[in-house]
């Protein structure tokens, strides 16, 4: 098969590698040496919801999971493109008194592994669009954002007046933790994601 592919000019599509997820945490400490963010406690995963009894009984399933125990709830966010978003928020854990704690994101990172596995083991890979995990500095705000289909990352920062980006410090971004995740090389496919749960 891949002399075909050589022959008509076409590459083999990049398969999703879910666990490149489990590099944020180790991401996450670096953006907070390199730059100052911290993780907002926020993560959501987007996909293209379809019609039907199935996928609303597994939409239940991923939210009961995700609900079950002491764990945080799960949103449920749809945005203006029709995409659904599953928001999930991770709880700050005990710190001593008077300590500032981040969020446990390595606990948020196993949360949104679980939706993606979720939906690609009942056959709605081909619906996941991307995965996002919030940070900011405390005046600007930064996501870490997953492309299921490419199984890599790229830094979205939008400008706090809507529509722009902030392309110097998704730069600066990308700098910083190249080390820690695999970052999307095809800058072309850094799609802005405003207004995603988590920024």
């Amino acid at each position: 098969m891949s002399f075909w592919r050589a022959l008509l000019g076409r590459s083999k599509p990049t398969t999703p590698d879910l666990d490149a997820l489990f590099g944020l945490p180790s991401a996450a400490v670096t953006l907070r040496a390199a730059a100052g963010f911290r993780p907002t406690g926020t993560g959501s995963v987007a996909f293209r919801a379809t019609e039907g009894a199935a996928f609303a009984d597994l939409e239940r399933d991923i939210t009961a999971l995700l609900d079950a125990g002491d764990g945080p709830p799960v949103g449920q966010v749809t945005d203006d493109y029709g995409y659904t978003w599953l928001v999930v928020r991770s709880q700050n854990p005990p710190g001593a008194e008077g300590e500032v704690t981040d969020p446990d994101i390595t606990g948020l990172v196993t949360d949104l592994h679980a939706v993606n596995s979720t939906l690609e083991a009942n056959g709605y890979g081909p619906s996941l669009l991307c995965s996002l995990v919030g940070f900011t500095d405390g005046q600007r705000s930064l996501g870490l954002v997953y492309l299921y289909k490419r199984g890599t990352f790229y830094p979205f920062a939008p400008t706090g007046d809507g529509q722009r980006r902030d392309n110097a410090l998704e730069l600066q971004i990308e700098a910083a933790v190249g080390g820690d995740l695999p970052l999307e090389q095809d800058r072309s496919r850094w799609f802005p994601v405003y207004g995603a749960p988590g920024l």
